[in-house]
Order: structure tokens, then C-alpha cells, then sequence
């Protein structure tokens, strides 16, 4: 019974944070190594709005090459996992709204988990992008901007078990983001501890204190955010695990108020059988992205509460050893609330807002040979918002040949 509680703790010690890199994540980590790996492939992709942020509806076809890598080392003391993938879009017709034809499409990360003795243990998850595409399942992007987004994240801690059954993980994260949009650009650090308790060899009970301070861009203001949850991570079986964190957060934004709001994060993964997998995850409370807004007007508005449910579910299944559909869809309603005037005509009062974004996709993948793999998709959305340009829909269909040596 020992040996067994203690190998439970070490590997439920690997979880760490839910948004540790996106919000689907759960904290596995690799576990046999995979030699290096490349993939090099294309899509043609239909747009019939490439550019609703402009308040325009202009439809285009683009074409999307990339190149991409990945390889896996696991050793007794140390696991680390790298990958790439560098490519760009380029708008045959490119619209009057979009400030270029072509644009990077690029992502990378590492993660290593180093292990200095059964009790103490490194986890570094690193991350950054260089997009023109919103990724709804990372937890900042809202609407579609004119141009690419810079976005990295590095995210370091040390667990250490004090007891066969006491855990704890102490940690820093870094986050930038880079936007060619005014009032957007934000930079967050971010200190954390976590205790965790082992309850049973399947279930671990959590306590997790965060303080972070943000930097905003142009209008946006500075701000503090401290986060206090409690939760739970349960493996429902060898191949289902589910993670919730419940709280509070208090924020106080330096050019405001101080205010306090539940904060709730959920991430469930689940291999239901062979051919069948689904991811879902899930989080509410204040964001500080995207809080400065033009009104009718000509007037500039930050709001300091910018309440977001995220929500998010995906799945995939192997019809055949050729054959795997994929899915999905993410919700994101938000309301803008505790507005202030930043610039502009003066307003009799500060109008509230309400944002709600639908982005569903389906697609399929064959296999033609080990090395050759053709794939489809279509993917939809909609934003239903109170704020001009921002209320819009979208339809992209994309067709792609890739090959992996």
C-alpha cells in the first residue's frame, strides 16, 4: 500500500496548474521518447471574411505551406519535448482591409520535467506563437485581428513531496503578448504555490494562492489580480482524468477600482476507447485582455470587469487505421461591466456590453501511406457583440496534403 500511494503522488505531482499551456491541459507529461520527427505540408484555405474586424466582408483564398518538427527524450532523471511548426499564409486577392498578403503562422515549445530525487522535481513548460488565427483553446483570443498576435509564455516550478501524501509546486510565470492593434499589448508575471494533498491513489486535493500583476498598453491600465481556489484532480480511470479548481479572485486596476469575482477552471480528458478521444475544458472570471473599447462616437472606453466564460470541447475519431474525423466547438460569451472614459466626447453614462462568440469545426484526415496524409476541414463563426465591427460571421474551408519522414 506504501509503494502504491507513493507512486501516485509522483505522478499526480506533474499535474500543476490547469493553464499551464492552454486551457486543455492536464499536466501529463510524455512518457516513452520519440525520435525526431518532420513534417512538411500545404492547405488551400477559402475565407469568406478575412478581415471582420475591418467592418469589412471581403472572401479571398490563401494558401497555407508550413515545415514542422517534434522530438521526445525520457530518461530516469529528465523529460523534454520540443516542437515547431514554422509556415505563413498568403492571400492570392488580398483585400483592401488586410495591411499585407502574406502573414507568419508559426508556433514552438519545450516542456522538460527534470527529476533531482524521488522528491523533488522541475516542470518548465515554454510556449510562443506568431499568428494571424485566434486559438480560442488558449485563453486570450477573442475576436479576429487585422494582423498577426505575438504571444509567449514560460511557466517554471518546483514540486517537492514532504510527505508520502503532502505535496506542494512553487512557481513563476511569465506571459507577453504583442498585438499591432493600439491598447492591446499586455505583459503578466505571475507567482504561485500550490499544496497538494493525495486523498486516494486516484484523487488529489488542491489549495492554490496566485498573485500576478499585469501591464497594460496605451489606454489599457496596469492592474493585480490574486487568486485563492480550491479543487480537485480525480483519474477516473488509466485513461480519464478531470481537473476543477473553484475560487475567488480579487483585482485591483490601478487607474480603478478593486473588485472580486468567482474563478473557476475545469479541463477533462478522456480516451473512451481505442478510436475514440475527447478533450473538453472550461473557465470563468475577470480577463485583462481586450478591455479598451471605441464607441459610437468617437469615445474611449476601458472597462475594468471583463467577465469571460470559456468553454471548450473536442474530440477525435479513428474510423479506420486511414480514416479519423475530428471536431469541435468553443464558446466564449463575455460582458464588458465598470466602464470608464478614457478619451473622447464626454457620455451621460457608460454603456454596458455584451459579447458572444460561436466557433465550431469538423474535419477529416486519411492516410494514403505511412508517410502521406491528406486532410479537410470547415470551420464557423460567429460573433454576436454590442461593439460595431466586432459583430460578424465566418466561413473558412481548407484543404491540405501533408508528409511526415
Amino acid at each position: 500500500m506504501k509503494r502504491s500511494i507513493q507512486t501516485g503522488i509522483l505522478g499526480l505531482l506533474t499535474l500543476g496548474s490547469a493553464s499551464a499551456q492552454g486551457l486543455y491541459y492536464v499536466g501529463t507529461e510524455a512518457q516513452e521518447s520519440m525520435p525526431l520527427k518532420w513534417v512538411v505540408g500545404a492547405s488551400l484555405i477559402y475565407d469568406d471574411n478575412v478581415s471582420p474586424a475591418s467592418g469589412s466582408e471581403d472572401d479571398s483564398v490563401a494558401l497555407n505551406p508550413y515545415v514542422g518538427a517534434s522530438m521526445v527524450s525520457v530518461t530516469p532523471q529528465t523529460t523534454i519535448d520540443v516542437y515547431a511548426r514554422l509556415g505563413l499564409i498568403y492571400y492570392f486577392d488580398a483585400p483592401s482591409s488586410l495591411n499585407d498578403d502574406t502573414f507568419g503562422q508559426s508556433r514552438a515549445g519545450v516542456n522538460i520535467t527534470h527529476r533531482f530525487s524521488e522528491r523533488l522535481r522541475l516542470s518548465s513548460r515554454n510556449f510562443i506563437s506568431y499568428e494571424l488565427e485566434p486559438d480560442y483553446s488558449y485563453g486570450y483570443a477573442t475576436s479576429r485581428q487585422i494582423g498577426e498576435y505575438l504571444y509567449w509564455q514560460t511557466d517554471n516550478a518546483l514540486g517537492f513531496r514532504w510527505t508520502e501524501r503532502l505535496a506542494t509546486y512553487t512557481g513563476f510565470k511569465l506571459v507577453g503578448y504583442d498585438y499591432d492593434v493600439a491598447n492591446n499589448d499586455r505583459f503578466i508575471w505571475q507567482l504561485y504555490n500550490q499544496f497538494r494533498y493525495q486523498l486516494s491513489p486516484q484523487t488529489v486535493l488542491t489549495l492554490d494562492y496566485r498573485y500576478g500583476q499585469t501591464i497594460g498598453d496605451g489606454a489599457s491600465s496596469d492592474s493585480t489580480n490574486q487568486y485563492l481556489l480550491g479543487g480537485v484532480e480525480h483519474r477516473f480511470s488509466p485513461n480519464t482524468i478531470g481537473i476543477l479548481r473553484a475560487g475567488a479572485q480579487f483585482r485591483s486596476v490601478d487607474d480603478g477600482d478593486d473588485y472580486t469575482s468567482p474563478w473557476v477552471e475545469f479541463a477533462l480528458n478522456s480516451r473512451i476507447n481505442e478510436q475514440f478521444r475527447i478533450r473538453s475544458f472550461a473557465r470563468y472570471g475577470i480577463e485583462d485582455y481586450d478591455t479598451v473599447q471605441f464607441l459610437p462616437g468617437g469615445s474611449l472606453v476601458e472597462y475594468d470587469e471583463r467577465k469571460s466564460l470559456r468553454f471548450g470541447l473536442s474530440g477525435e475519431y479513428a474510423v479506420s487505421r486511414e480514416l479519423s474525423i475530428q471536431g469541435g466547438v468553443d464558446y466564449i460569451p463575455t460582458s464588458y461591466e465598470s466602464g470608464r472614459l478614457v478619451s473622447g466626447p464626454a457620455l451621460a453614462s457608460i454603456p454596458e456590453g455584451d459579447e458572444d462568440i460561436v466557433n465550431a469545426y469538423i474535419g477529416f484526415s486519411y492516410r494514403f501511406t505511412d508517410y502521406l496524409t491528406g486532410n479537410a476541414s470547415y470551420n464557423y463563426t460567429n460573433s454576436d457583440s454590442d461593439f460595431g465591427s466586432r459583430d460578424y460571421d465566418r466561413n473558412r474551408i481548407s484543404v491540405g496534403l501533408s508528409a511526415e519522414f
